[in-house]
């Protein structure tokens, strides 16, 4: 059978109002930005299509990224697959950290209060082990109101979401890696009931070192 999901209706019940569904997304971008102290957040499917999206973006394929030896692996196989140049450096970073030397900072496992970096692109997440688990998710966060408007087309094939697909155009490539409104609603549902809880900090000391899995150790 296939599963029903109530979370636009629980949005209804605890007082939101909204006029069609993405409108959900936009509620949920404002409430994530406003709390790291961002002006502009772009929804995703994941942190990591956040930080593809970001360096696609930045499109600097001369730059070697320097990426922690002491992280997520998706984060090395994310950058083969865009052929982005990259290489493994010991970072004892606490929070998150930059892609070096690229304005590009990982802050999946942050959450606190007002940590916005200005002039960067920010992404965190919403995997079920983070701060507020909706399961998969992700968001840029960024004060760039250029990059804002092209990043909501990228991660949405290219579309404005605020039109019909017969009444769009697409002028360049776009990615499928929008966050839907019913997984916005639940980030809603949970920021509320949840965002003042204590979070750990995480460090680089969380994470097993890459180069120990024989796919990166080269």
């Amino acid at each position: 059978m296939p599963i029903t999901r109530t979370e636009l209706d629980q949005l209804v019940n605890q007082g939101y109002t909204f006029q069609q569904p993405w409108q959900v997304v936009d509620l949920f971008e404002k409430k994530i930005a406003d709390y790291f102290g961002a002006p502009y957040g772009i929804a995703t499917d994941s942190c990591t299509h956040a930080l593809e999206l970001s360096i696609l973006l930045l499109n600097q394929t001369n730059d070697v990224v320097e990426v922690p030896v002491h992280t997520y692996m998706s984060i090395p196989m994310m950058l083969e697959k865009i052929k982005q140049p990259w290489n493994f450096k010991n970072i004892p970073w606490k929070k998150y950290y930059y892609l070096d030397p690229l304005p590009i900072i990982d802050a999946a496992r942050c959450w606190e209060r007002n940590t916005y970096v200005p002039g960067t692109l920010m992404s965190t997440s919403f995997q079920f082990k983070k701060h507020i688990p909706i399961g998969r998710g992700g968001m840029i966060l960024t004060d760039n109101l250029q990059y804002y408007n092209k990043l909501q087309r990228m991660c949405r094939d290219g579309r404005d979401r605020t039109l019909l697909q017969t009444e769009d155009d697409i002028t360049e490539i776009g990615y499928h890696y929008y966050m839907t409104p019913e997984d916005a609603a639940r980030g809603i549902l949970l920021f509320d009931e949840l965002h003042n809880n204590y979070s750990k900090d995480w460090t680089w000391q969380d994470y097993k070192p890459l180069t120990e899995y024989s796919i990166f150790n080269r």
